[in-house]
């Protein structure tokens, strides 16, 4: 998966591009995440074992110890990736702590996060997604392909 993004964060541009690297299970084994910002150029590269370890730019990282996916603050593809990897039946939920990457530093740190299937409405799924630290809770759409349609406050996909 290949994407980029950019966007105005407290006044400072960013550009992110980044490549995500799964296995069969939809388990993350590589991000490479570039970002381009008023400061220069810098690059990141997370590599998973798909089992919740990983390294940073080749250090091990045990504070991201137990995640499984990576979520990156400048793209809501990312939360297709544990939504894939679930695979919940409505009424399921899980949690899904992700190896969170933010846009402006690269940095990455733990990230709880869950996910509680809806019934699905009108053929889209329907989750309720709830990043506490965030102090987020919403309802988020997907295609039945999984990927997002609606990401409140954050993203919609157009038609």
């Amino acid at each position: 998966m290949d994407g980029a993004t950019a966007a105005a964060e407290d006044e400072q541009t960013w550009i992110v591009s980044y490549s995500i690297a799964l296995d069969a299970a939809w388990l993350t084994r590589e991000a490479r995440v570039t970002a381009r910002t008023a400061t220069g150029l810098r690059e990141t590269v997370l590599a998973g074992d798909g089992e919740g370890r990983w390294r940073v730019d080749g250090r091990p990282a045990a504070h991201l110890d137990g995640c499984l996916d990576v979520d990156l603050e400048s793209s809501a593809l990312t939360n297709a990736l544990p939504v894939r990897r679930l695979g919940l039946a409505a009424g399921g939920s899980a949690g899904a702590p992700a190896a969170y990457v933010r846009a402006l530093d690269l940095s990455a740190v733990r990230l709880e996060q869950s996910y509680a299937r809806l019934p699905d409405e009108g053929g889209s799924q329907r989750y309720r997604y709830a990043a506490p630290a965030f102090g987020f809770t919403g309802i988020l759409i997907y295609d039945e392909s999984g990927l997002v349609l609606d990401y409140p406050g954050i993203a919609v996909r157009a038609r």
